[in-house]
């Protein structure tokens, strides 16, 4: 969701409430790198940056799916200055961690990487306004996405959940499936599927970065499809190497046991 969307007091009061929250925890030590750097981080030794699109591209993307173009500049600079928040940073990881086996269970039955899952979902959970969330807000129908993925009703027309016109009634219960939040997940993972289709990217193939240019400008190509900003594909990869959401996906958690006496 971009930043500018944020009311000045409501980004002040998110920042404020960050202070509060616990101050040590393992992945502190951790930050994305500014968008120039990361972008010369990705291009490194000749290659193409996989973020990057060609106006062919995007010209044939907004024809299919429709575009927003970049966030303005004011935009982006709050949104690298959040991503800086320890202590929201900390506060996303912990809501994620609630959603990780939604993540593995959905990733795993539809061939997706569940990093480019648990990626989309730290950046719209960091980047959420409070209260946005709240039964009141969502069902007033001033907002258009909701729950941690941020996505609205369209996405359960698109994947064949409700007919074209759906009644006020459906749209209601519409929004109550999106403000579930393992329902939600759920839904993103479908969103990315039928993406991936519409995108022609082969059945079954399990897209990671690491596998070179293609596989990482598809995920690229899915990124921007799911927020429609051209500087959020960058965003997404980079998040898909933080180390901690990397534990939080992959990891697992040993519990301490008693000793033998």
């Amino acid at each position: 969701m971009p930043l500018s969307r944020f009311p000045t007091a409501i980004t002040a009061s998110l920042l404020g409430l960050a202070a509060l929250l616990p101050a040590t925890q393992p992945w502190e030590g951790w930050s994305l790198p500014a968008e120039p750097e990361l972008q010369q981080l990705m291009a490194e030794g000749g290659q193409p940056n996989p973020a990057d699109f060609s106006p062919e591209e995007l010209q044939e993307l907004q024809r299919r799916f429709g575009v927003h173009g970049p966030q303005p500049a004011l935009a982006q600079l709050l949104t690298a200055g959040l991503d800086q928040w320890q202590p929201l940073r900390r506060n996303t990881l912990a809501q994620i961690e609630s959603l990780v086996p939604t993540i593995r269970r959905e990733a795993r039955a539809r061939t997706l990487n569940p990093m480019l899952l648990g990626a989309i979902l730290y950046d719209e959970i960091q980047h959420a306004k409070p209260g946005e969330n709240s039964p009141w807000l969502v069902h007033s129908g001033l907002l258009q996405t909701h729950g941690p993925a941020q996505l609205g009703v369209e996405e359960l027309i698109h994947q064949g959940l409700l007919p074209a016109e759906p009644s006020p009634e459906q749209r209601q219960q519409a929004r109550e499936q999106l403000l579930d939040p393992q329902r939600n997940v759920a839904l993103l993972a479908g969103k990315m599927a039928r993406l991936s289709t519409a995108l022609g990217i082969p059945s079954g193939h399990l897209l990671e970065a690491s596998n070179g240019y293609r596989d990482a400008h598809w995920i690229a190509t899915l990124a921007y499809l799911h927020n429609g900003k051209l500087d959020y594909p960058a965003r997404i990869l980079g998040y898909m190497q933080d180390p901690a959401l990397h534990a939080l996906i992959y990891g697992r958690t040993l519990r301490p046991t008693n000793p033998v006496i």
